[in-house]
């Protein structure tokens, strides 16, 4: 008898394991096989011989054992396919993002799912369709997301803004900034951002942006000003 404490997982299916290597290795960048191994839950043994058995049957990958593999550039994957909790995940997701984020990326959750439901067989398409998990968006205020679109742009691009933000004791400051990155916090957008005024990282809330302007000037790509650089220097804290 088995143990209530104890539960019998069916290993993953060696045709899915591949499938799973290829995705791996079309991220492009080079995975070592210990990497591989970890996120797999199988042996470095097994990782080797999977990748001797897909290169020889002719999948276009580079490395050795001990360096790393990638596949080689413009190899395209070939089109994936979903389990029930992979759709729900989808389907979850754009709910969020239909709540919680600014209207063009709400269009293109619905984008996404479009083109997934295109391509599924019919047994799948239910559970696409059913939203057993949703995220309402009747209670998100309008200002939770002002001036995301924008903000995004700017990231994009890295054009400089200049906003007008109201401080956590009412007072509004003006200021010039690097826009790098934006943050969700389950009920808050902030924006990471390198502050001219004050050289240094300045975190925003969205909803206290009062007014927001992107200019034409672009901020440079510095070392130590990056939107890495934002988050280490965050999680230190």
């Amino acid at each position: 008898m088995v143990s209530g404490a104890w539960r019998y997982t069916d290993p993953m299916r060696r045709a899915d394991r591949l499938f799973q290597i290829i995705l791996h290795l079309g991220r492009g960048r080079v995975m070592t096989a210990h990497r591989m191994a970890e996120e797999l839950e199988v042996s470095k043994r097994t990782i080797y011989r999977d990748i001797a058995d897909l290169m020889a049957s002719g999948a276009p990958i580079d490395g050795e054992a001990g360096v790393g593999y990638r596949l080689r550039p413009g190899y395209q994957v070939p089109p994936l396919m979903f389990d029930t909790d992979e759709l729900e995940a989808l389907t979850f997701g754009a709910s969020m993002v239909r709540a919680w984020a600014d209207d063009a990326l709400a269009r293109a959750a619905e984008r996404v799912l479009a083109k997934v439901d295109a391509v599924l067989p019919q047994p799948l398409r239910s559970s696409l369709s059913k939203e057993t998990l949703l995220a309402p968006d009747c209670f998100v205020p309008s200002s939770t997301v002002r001036g995301m679109t924008e903000l995004r742009r700017a990231i994009d691009q890295r054009l400089m803004a200049r906003l007008e933000y109201r401080r956590e004791d009412g007072e509004f400051s003006r200021r010039v900034i690097w826009p790098l990155g934006l943050i969700f916090w389950g009920t808050k957008w902030s924006l990471g951002a390198w502050c001219e005024l004050r050289s240094e990282f300045r975190s925003f809330r969205l909803d206290r942006i009062h007014s927001l302007e992107l200019l034409p000037s672009q901020f440079p790509d510095v070392p130590g000003r990056r939107f890495k650089d934002y988050v280490d220097l965050a999680s230190n804290d």
